[in-house]
């Protein structure tokens, strides 16, 4: 789990911003790309759930059945 150590600047007695440290921002950064990814490739499973798969074997067997 991620420590994070933030600072509040507040205004009229109220949180505004938020500081963190550098490194700290740049982990949840990554943590987000890395979700934004996930919800890419389930979006994209989802759209092809219909299509067929095939097994590495199976594609290997195509290729080699195929002439290019």
């Amino acid at each position: 789990m991620l420590k994070l150590n933030p600072s509040f600047i507040t205004k009229d007695g109220k949180n505004e911003f938020v500081v963190l440290p550098y490194d700290e921002f740049t982990e949840i950064q990554s943590l987000l790309e890395d979700l934004e990814d996930l919800q890419d490739l389930r979006q994209a499973k989802h759209e092809q759930e219909d299509e067929p798969s095939y097994s590495l074997e199976e594609v290997r067997a195509m290729l080699d059945n195929s002439s290019f």
